[in-house]
Formats: C-alpha cells, sequence, structure tokens
C-alpha cells in the first residue's frame, strides 16, 4: 500500500500530506493517521502521513522537541504497519538519515535548513523521496540549485511563506509557478505558510482561519500536494497549537481544494 500511493504520487496524482506536527503520543498519532486515512479513501487521492520525532527549531528553551527519535520512528513504523501508510518525517542532522531511511518514504528537509547542503545530499543518497521546504529567506528560483545538488529525480520542494517583517509570514503565489520550472512536484503547506513566528511572546502561532481560503488559491494557481498540519485538540497541542487546522475541517478543506482543482482544469 505505502509503494502503491508513493507511484501514484510519481504519476503525478494530487495528494496529500497530513498529521499533527510533533509526536505527542502514539495515541494522537494513530488517531489522526485513522481519521485521515479515511478521507483519503472517501476522496480517492493518495495520502502520506507526516509527524516529527522531534522539533529541533524551538524558540523557547522550555519548548516541547518531542520524545525522542528511536520512540518517534517506533510510533512512526507502528502507523506504517497498521494503516499501510506512507510516512514522512523531517531530519536535523547526517547522523539521523540512515535510521530514518529504515522508516520513512518521504525524508523531509526543514526549511531552515535547506541549504545545508550534507543534509540535502545525504538524504537523496539513501534513495527515498526527498522532499525539501523552501526557507522563508530564500527566493523561489534559488530552489533550482539546491534540487540540483541532490542528482536525483525523486524529489518535492515545498513552499511555506517567507519572512515579511518581524513575526509574519507572506505567500507570495507566483513561487509555486517558479518552483515547477525545478521540474519537481511543489507542494503548498497551508499551515506553516500562516504561521507568526514568534507571534506568541514564547511560541509561534498563527492564522489558521486562513488555512482553508489558502489551500484553494493554492489548488487554483496549480500545485501537486497539499501539506496540512492537523490535530483533533490544536487549543491543546504541545507545538504549532497556533497554526494547526483542527482535524475535524480536514473534510471541508479537501473537498473544497478538489473543487477548485476540477474547475481550474
Amino acid at each position: 500500500m505505502p509503494e502503491t500511493t508513493m507511484k501514484r504520487i510519481e504519476n503525478n496524482e494530487f495528494f496529500l500530506i497530513a498529521g499533527p506536527c510533533v509526536i505527542e503520543s502514539a495515541e494522537l498519532c494513530f488517531s489522526v493517521a485513522e481519521s485521515v486515512k479515511e478521507l483519503a479513501e472517501k476522496y480517492d487521492i493518495p495520502f502520506v502521513f507526516k509527524a516529527s520525532y522531534k522539533k529541533a527549531n524551538r524558540l523557547s528553551p522550555g519548548s516541547f522537541s518531542g520524545n525522542g527519535m528511536d520512540k518517534g520512528l517506533e510510533i512512526l513504523a507502528n502507523i506504517k504497519k497498521q494503516f499501510n501508510l506512507p510516512i514522512l518525517t523531517d531530519v536535523h542532522e547526517t547522523t539521523e538519515i540512515e535510521a530514518v531511511a529504515q522508516v520513512a518514504d518521504i525524508i523531509q528537509i526543514p526549511a531552515f535548513l535547506c541549504r545545508q547542503t550534507d543534509l540535502v545530499v545525504k538524504a537523496a543518497g539513501t534513495g527515498k523521496w526527498v522532499n525539501i521546504k523552501k526557507g522563508q529567506f530564500l527566493a523561489p528560483e534559488d530552489m533550482q540549485k539546491i534540487v540540483s545538488k541532490t542528482n536525483s529525480k525523486k524529489v518535492m520542494v515545498t513552499e511555506r511563506g517567507t519572512t515579511f517583517g518581524y513575526h509574519n509570514l507572506v505567500v507570495d503565489f507566483r513561487s509555486l509557478l517558479i518552483m515547477k520550472e525545478t521540474g519537481c512536484p511543489v507542494v503548498f503547506d497551508a499551515t506553516h505558510s500562516l504561521q507568526l513566528p514568534g507571534g506568541g511572546g514564547n511560541v509561534s502561532t498563527g492564522q489558521p482561519e486562513y488555512i482553508i481560503p489558502f489551500a484553494k488559491a493554492a489548488a487554483a494557481v496549480g500545485i501537486n500536494g497539499l501539506f496540512v498540519e492537523t490535530h483533533p485538540e490544536p487549543e491543546k497541542a504541545l507545538s504549532d497549537a497556533g497554526a494547526m487546522l483542527p482535524l475535524d475541517k480536514m473534510d471541508e478543506l479537501i473537498e473544497s481544494v478538489l473543487s477548485v482543482r476540477e474547475a481550474a482544469q
């Protein structure tokens, strides 16, 4: 099943990457995976489950960063087995890549680390798909240079907003078209694009009320995949509480995006 899903993505079908920001518990991840898988089957779209075993990019020293790589990868491996879902998770150092490649179908390079050559090259060297998030500081045309480092056909690139003054991001929808010139599938991260970095003082906040409209706008411009972080109770989430989409809004999101895609074709 994970192989079938990845093959559909390779065949240029529209796909969904979704899950909680960080692995808080096995129970949370299993609940989200089950719910979103049902929606993906309802709408017949490929679905990749995502969650981070570690959030290395934290603003405050007391912020929750995960329960460790070993425990996190164990939970992701169990989700992959039980739900027959491909897995995406991010890496932060080259030393993590070998273990992550044993579980993940897509290895993600975080936005802040997209220019780290050794990280990008080693991730691509596993032969797995690599999702490179465009840095908040990077022009979309510069992603071509980063993609060229991989020497791989299994690369996707993700827009997640650009720094716009302090504690704010803006999405230039031209970037989705510009990044298509890389020849890679282009993904729109509808949740991090609406994050307000450090906007909560000790934590980042966001504007989740705009997630669905922005996802629809990205679908109208033309994207290959949609990335969404979701949680049954975002206000209780241990990471990105102010930026995730409530799980009960996922059905509306998917239906809206697919309707726009159909109308735009």
